[in-house]
């Protein structure tokens, strides 16, 4: 089987520089680097107003990262719409999306802190 065409090809060559990993992830394609995930890019037929750049990250940091990119707003598809949720997003649907989206890849490559969480270890079954 051929390998799945990435969602956004833009990012990935925005991230080169630092080996990004690319794996299927909840039927997103979830961007590693190193041991980090850093980012999620989604662009379904479902829930289409799930589909952009999700950026991993803290609570803490949406209020800082909402000042550099306005348009971020939860994923709401994680809590049911429920509640907010520490995964921000970029909507495919924004104006400025490429732009943005790129932003946010120079970030990364500046090591940005409030980007990119290292996930917890998968217990191992016994």
């Amino acid at each position: 089987m051929p390998p799945k065409k990435i969602v956004f090809p833009f990012i990935e060559e925005a991230l080169l520089s630092k080996h990004p990993v690319i794996k299927p992830m909840f039927g997103c394609q979830a961007i590693y680097i190193g041991e980090k995930l850093m980012l999620m890019m989604r662009n379904k037929e479902d829930h289409v107003d799930a589909n952009g750049v999700w950026i991993a990250t803290s609570r803490e940091h949406h209020e800082t990262l909402k000042k550099e990119i306005p348009c971020l707003r939860s994923v709401y598809i994680l809590s049911n719409g429920k509640n907010e949720t520490e995964w921000q997003m970029i909507p495919i649907d924004d104006d400025d999306f490429e732009t943005l989206a790129m932003k946010v890849c120079d970030m990364i490559l500046r090591n940005d802190p409030r980007i990119g969480k290292i996930p917890k270890s998968k217990k191992k079954r016994g």
